[in-house]
């Protein structure tokens, strides 16, 4: 008797929102935190990457909030210095990668995200802003 299995790779992402705290203009930048859970196949390679957001103008050197047709601007980074942005790693940007352990083990990956208190902001009108990001995860 032959018994053969085939043990594909495999992983599964999930990510919870991002919710920035109410921004005042002229107080400083905002920032916030979400993370992104990657369980993959034992000894899979696997690279996460984040879409530039689903609002007209949006490029990942300037993510972008949308109210209408009111903006704020704002971007994702791979650490809390907020110095390398988070995107596909086309343009100068930043993906994270490694090797699963298995799916029991979970890696868990922190999005920063910073608004920034500058003249752009500063002038936008009241109002709750939001985007859309879509995480590529390629094994």
């Amino acid at each position: 008797m032959s018994v053969a299995a085939t043990l594909a790779d495999t992983c599964l992402v999930t990510a919870l929102p991002m919710s920035f705290p109410n921004y005042t203009g002229g107080t400083g930048p905002v920032t916030a935190t979400t993370t992104i859970s990657v369980r993959c196949t034992n000894g899979a390679r696997y690279a996460v990457g984040l879409s530039a957001g689903t609002n007209a103008g949006t490029s990942f050197s300037q993510r972008l909030l949308a109210n209408g047709t009111n903006s704020l601007q704002y971007n994702l980074y791979v650490s809390n210095a907020y110095s390398s942005v988070w995107g596909d790693g086309s343009s100068g940007t930043s993906v994270i990668s490694g090797i699963s352990s298995g799916f029991g083990n979970a890696v868990s990956l922190t999005v920063y995200g910073e608004l920034p208190d500058n003249v752009a902001n500063q002038g936008a009108v009241p109002g709750v802003y939001t985007d859309t990001i879509l995480v590529v995860m390629t094994y």
